[in-house]
């Protein structure tokens, strides 16, 4: 399973929006696309905007449902980064 490490493109704070637009179609679409699994490894980074999270995987969300939820795994996630995916996660389910 690709692991996808977003320290390695974002520092130790996720908040580019353009980053995750470039993450998200290079690396995140085309595993789904696949039907692959894949992981969004965030050691290290302490922390994230919604706008970067919503920037990240909203796309996916909205191309493949909940079936990219199953294929998503978020791991090594701090508290806060984990409140904002839940945030974001349960917004695109509800719209």
């Amino acid at each position: 399973m690709p692991n996808i490490k977003i320290k390695q493109f974002v520092g130790t704070f996720a908040e580019n929006k353009d980053v995750a637009r470039e993450i998200r179609t290079k690396k995140i679409l085309p595993l789904l696309a696949k039907g692959r699994e894949l992981t969004l490894d965030f050691s290290e980074v302490t922390g994230a905007t919604q706008s970067f999270i919503h920037a990240l995987i909203s796309d996916a969300i909205r191309q493949y449902d909940d079936k990219a939820l199953d294929l998503i795994t978020f791991k090594n996630c701090s508290p806060i980064v984990k409140e904002i995916i839940s945030t974001v996660t349960e917004y695109m389910q509800e719209s």
